[in-house]
């Protein structure tokens, strides 16, 4: 903060003592409170502002606290972060139509820091019963319900949330509100814990420690689902035409007074004075987030946990201690994650269970305007969909489901219409009734129904003249044959999707052919699609499309791309995807006028949805796959901006017992995303994708690009320039200066993106570490970080003398470059 000196023009009261002397209810451009005067609240007299001290300290604060309660109960605190050593302080409007605290020189401790248009005679600070300090004009006809204030104490909480307080954020500028605890009982200074309204996806409560999350209300439906709060309540509003989402607190007992209180010790409270005991009730709290792991339920009102039926403890004699944050695991495995030699064992499909009342679990996705049936249907035929439900209190609500572990789930006792449906072995669905019983047997009628079209629509084709199918049974009409899970789709239909392939419809071109946008027409339903339609001369494009059909159709995680099927048609080859209105991430992240349409939170967001994928793709999905080709440009944006991983024409499968590693001499990528082992050596594992991811990372907190091609040399002047940052202690200079760090949280959060970047992008593969690793870094589930190496390529070139053959895109443009034998 600047400090600025005024001319005082009066006698400084000294007092150590709360405030007692009553000025009035309003401070005036020449009336203005010195220590230790107060001021009531202008109607009834519930709140008093002025000086105070806490304990044993000299510190002297400014604040709001109730005027008839023993205590004080402190409401609202000015100069938290900068309190007065002594009681010479005063209270008053400033020449420049601020309300201001000074100290004894005249130095100034703390202003509510507005511009105005109002010189400081035509001002008046006001203290309204309600708790909030309200600066306003000194109309003598001012009509409160209006709200027209240029400042309020309201607007800027410390660590308590007061009735008609209005708490939220700013979509458009980002501003957001919240409240953080004191560092203790006796010092009101900024503390560890903050209380945010999260607007995005369903709004809900967050409470942190830092950036780790210790507590959410649940989404809000007409209320808070997961919060236990019996005497107090909120109105949740959105106004669209100034971008803004908050929360009114409301309680049903407007004449007892209440208060909702972040404590020093990271605990929310919601109080209410009880005037025959003469103290504060406290009407509910905040519990522990993901008190019982994974898979866990959290009982509340005993206080207690268990697992989910279809599960059991993982660590049996911690369970039985009380220390439930292990979590529970499966105890029979679901079909759909076998490998297809093992799925044929087990005769019986998985299913789902259904639970009454609960508050949903934490880090689900949503899909808005869909029926229950459509809801049901999403997560049966998705297998990385572990659960889902739908919202029977209000129909309009939508579809949530599940792709990782489901954790801080709560029981409770409210008839809240929210029946979770988890995914479990046969076997563990015992005695239910038939009608309970959401089979997924989603493999065998799938591949019938693909058959069964195949043999439609080669009749049709044959019998078209216009359409001459060309050779029977091509190698890639085989591999489909291979890949029953994939839709496959006439030419004639993809012509009058495409209007026949037009330019206008054209969306790119690559060097494995181009991409047409699409409407799909499936009898009374339409779906726009995106149609990659491979070059017939080039071999290249021909193994992709084998590629592609190999290994997407076997993916499904809600950040890959989703292949929709294939055509064959002679030499014709086409793949179709859903359609990515918001194309790829490089033409945000790269254009000038676009990438300040990226705040901080979306690109976090971003990058987490991408580290997600490649970790589906590393450990948990059906085949094990290098990716060989992650870049800005791969990166596909759905409507609502999540990132989707494209174009597998490069992966490399393993299989479930294979390491993820392999020597190759045919290498492929594109320059400034391949790691120096894989580029030079031709050694490819799974830490060249981390490398890559690492290259991402920096381009989405810098808003620059890595990498350019010139003389046949690898210039890499993206890591080489983040790297000479860090080592200048100067890493905040990297960020795309398009973003606003407006909140410390940020700049915390955005110098660990930058550390775990610099660790993803370092020379030697061993000590990168692995994507499992990588996510724990970013979402600060691990704390401490290593120190970052020397990158890749700072140091050495790249030699071009090597007898591999090398498939490089470069500019987002795929070439092959054949090195001298």
């Amino acid at each position: 903060m600047r400090l600025q000196s005024y001319v005082l023009t009066f006698f400084f009261v000294a007092s150590l003592s709360i405030g007692s002397a009553v000025l009035g209810t309003t401070i005036t451009a020449t009336q203005f409170v010195t220590d230790p005067e107060t001021i009531v609240s202008s109607k009834d007299g519930i709140f008093r502002l002025g000086f105070f001290s806490l304990g044993d300290s000299r510190n002297r604060y400014v604040g709001v606290w109730y005027n008839n309660i023993p205590g004080p109960t402190i409401v609202w605190v000015a100069n938290r972060d900068h309190p007065l050593n002594d009681s010479s302080g005063v209270l008053r409007i400033a020449s420049d139509g601020n309300i201001v605290v000074l100290d004894g020189q005249g130095k100034l401790c703390w202003t509510s820091n507005v511009t105005t248009v109002l010189v400081s005679h035509q001002l008046v600070a006001e203290l309204l019963d309600t708790g909030n300090l309200v600066l306003r004009e000194s109309s003598p006809n001012y009509n409160h319900n209006e709200g027209r204030y240029i400042w309020q104490s309201f607007d800027h909480p410390t660590n308590t949330l007061l009735p008609k307080m209005q708490f939220g954020v700013n979509l458009r500028t980002g501003k957001k509100q919240t409240i953080t605890s004191w560092k203790n009982n006796s010092d009101p200074s900024t503390g560890d814990f903050t209380l945010e309204l999260d607007p995005y996806v369903i709004p809900q409560l967050i409470l942190k420690y830092g950036a780790q999350k210790k507590w959410r209300s649940g989404p809000w439906v007409e209320e808070f689902i997961g919060m236990d709060h019996p005497d107090s309540d909120f109105k949740l509003e959105k106004d669209y035409s100034k971008g803004t989402v908050f929360l009114s607190i409301l309680y049903e007992d407007k004449s007892a007074l209440s208060r909702i209180v972040l404590e020093s010790d990271g605990k929310l409270t919601g109080k209410q004075w009880h005037e025959e005991k003469k103290q504060w009730l406290i009407s509910w709290s905040s519990d522990i987030y993901n008190k019982c792991g994974p898979f866990g339920i959290y009982k509340q009102y005993s206080k207690t946990c268990s697992c989910m039926r279809g599960f059991e403890p993982k660590f049996t004699n911690e369970w039985k201690d009380g220390n439930w944050s292990g979590g529970c695991s499966r105890r029979k495995a679901l079909q759909c994650e076998m490998f297809s030699s093992e799925r044929s064992k087990v005769k019986e499909a998985d299913g789902f269970l259904e639970v009454d009342m609960w508050n949903v679990p934490d880090y689900y996705h949503l899909s808005q305007g869909i029926s229950y049936v459509q809801c049901h249907d999403k997560c049966l035929h998705d297998c990385s969909c572990i659960a889902y439900s739908y919202s029977n209190y209000d129909p309009n609500f939508g579809c949530m489901w599940w792709t990782r572990d489901l954790i801080d789930a709560r029981e409770t006792s409210e008839q809240l219409g929210f029946n979770l449906h988890i995914r479990v072995a046969n076997s563990e669905l015992g005695k239910m009734k038939r009608g309970m019983r959401k089979s997924v047997e989603w493999e065998r009628k799938r591949r019938y129904r693909t058959r069964k079209k195949k043999r439609i629509e080669r009749s049709f084709v044959h019998s078209d003249e216009d359409y001459s199918y060309g050779r029977e049974h091509s190698d890639s009409e085989m591999l489909i044959e291979e890949n029953t899970e994939v839709r496959v789709i006439d030419f004639k239909t993809l012509a009058v999707a495409t209007n026949n392939f037009s330019e206008a419809n054209k969306l790119g071109q690559g060097g494995f052919g181009s991409v047409y946008k699409g409407m799909l027409r499936d009898g009374q339903e339409e779906q726009e699609i995106a149609v990659k339609r491979l070059s017939m001369n080039s071999e290249q494009g021909s193994q992709e499309f084998k590629n592609e059909v190999s290994v997407i159709s076997k993916l499904q995680h809600r950040n890959l791309v989703r292949l929709l099927g294939c055509c064959t048609y002679g030499e014709e080859k086409m793949l179709i995807y859903e359609y990515m209105p918001n194309k790829s991430l490089d033409a945000f992240l790269f254009d000038p006028k676009m990438r300040g349409l990226f705040d901080w939170k979306r690109r976090f967001e971003i990058i987490l949805g991408i580290g997600r994928g490649i970790l589906y793709l590393h450990r948990d999905s059906r085949l094990r796959v290098i990716h060989r080709d992650l870049k800005a440009s791969n990166i596909l944006l759905d409507e609502e901006l999540n990132p989707k991983i494209s174009d597998f024409g490069m992966a490399r499968i393993f299989g479930s017992s294979e390491l993820l590693q392999a020597n190759t001499r045919k290498v492929a990528g594109t320059f400034g995303y391949m790691s120096p082992e894989y580029v030079i050596e031709g050694r490819l594992s799974e830490k060249s994708d981390v490398f890559s991811f690492g290259v991402l990372l920096l381009e989405i907190v810098s808003g620059k690009k890595n990498s350019s091609l010139c003389n046949q040399e690898l210039s890499l002047r993206l890591l080489a320039h983040a790297w000479q940052l860090w080592n200048e202690n100067n890493a905040l200079a990297l960020v795309d200066p398009t973003l606003v760090l407006s909140e410390t949280s940020f700049e915390v959060e955005i110098l660990r993106c930058i550390h775990v970047g610099l660790l993803c992008v370092e020379e030697f593969a061993v000590d990168r570490p692995t994507m499992a690793t990588t996510l724990s870094m970013l979402t600060s589930e691990i704390a401490t970080l290593p120190a970052p190496k020397n990158p890749a390529f700072t140091e050495r070139r790249f030699s071009s003398d090597s007898s591999s053959s090398r498939k490089i895109s470069n500019n987002d443009i795929s070439i092959t470059i054949l090195g001298g034998r």
